[in-house]
């Protein structure tokens, strides 16, 4: 049988990173994009994999060297939207600064994975293949966040909200959808929030004390990636160390 294609957004580190050798490492043929962080040798190597240098704010770059790949015989069976920047925008900055984070967030968090999103789902559409969307949403998106990093929940909100709806209107048509929901989680991400807050903060209201691992997001994306569980599309998995229950 034809190995599954999947193609993970932000796939050279952290969560990304995670999910890329795991869907490796069980037989699945994957398709990285990077900003610009070099991809490790044990993907370089593998016969497996490709890698896409692609800046998801610049809307030029998307179009150019992201859409073609749901235009190709092999194009993905998987997307996983995994991409995204959490950069602070606290309300005392003027309004063109805070305009223009908000804005940044937006376009790669949400605008951007919500475009290739839909390249994905026209594609099954004119193969009459079934698809299946992973989205990397955020504790923040059910719990909000601090004032400064507003803009990263409402667009991981959004990422839910978007989710659920291609669940409800696509079912039918062999698409299933999900989010899953980290806190905080053992990353580069997280090594910013330690700077400004402290590593006490980030593991306070967890009840194992620690930091979620990323290799336990990618277990996860696996398994959802296989198919498995088709009647719980639309919904949100939430992998927080039970620092936020729902």
């Amino acid at each position: 049988m034809r190995k599954k294609h999947a193609l993970v957004t932000g796939g050279s580190r952290g969560i990304g990173l995670s999910i890329v050798r795991q869907l490796l490492n069980k037989g699945f043929h994957v398709t990285a994009t990077t900003r610009n962080t070099p991809f490790q040798d044990e993907f370089t190597g593998n016969k497996s994999f490709a890698g896409v240098t692609c800046d998801q704010e610049n809307q030029e770059q998307v179009l150019l060297k992201l859409k073609p790949l749901f235009e190709d015989n092999n194009s993905p069976d998987i997307l996983i939207n995994n991409a995204a920047i959490f950069v602070d925008a606290p309300v005392s900055q003027d309004d063109s600064n805070w305009l223009e984070a908000w804005d940044r967030t937006m376009q790669i968090n949400l605008r951007s994975s919500s475009l290739l999103t839909k390249w994905a789902l026209n594609s099954w559409a004119k193969k009459g293949t079934e698809g299946i969307i992973i989205n990397i949403s955020s504790r923040a998106a059910y719990r909000g966040d601090t004032g400064e990093y507003a803009a990263y929940a409402a667009s991981k909100a959004g990422m839910v909200a978007f989710t659920k709806s291609i669940a409800r209107s696509m079912g039918n048509k062999g698409i299933t959808a999900f989010s899953i929901a980290p806190g905080f989680v053992n990353t580069d991400m997280a090594s910013n929030s330690i700077s400004v807050y402290g590593e006490e903060y980030l593991t306070q209201d967890s009840v194992f004390g620690d930091i979620t691992p990323p290799e336990e997001i990618a277990e996860l994306v696996v398994f959802l990636a296989s198919g498995s569980l088709k009647h719980a599309s639309g919904s949100t998995f939430h992998i927080n160390g039970g620092s936020y229950m729902i």
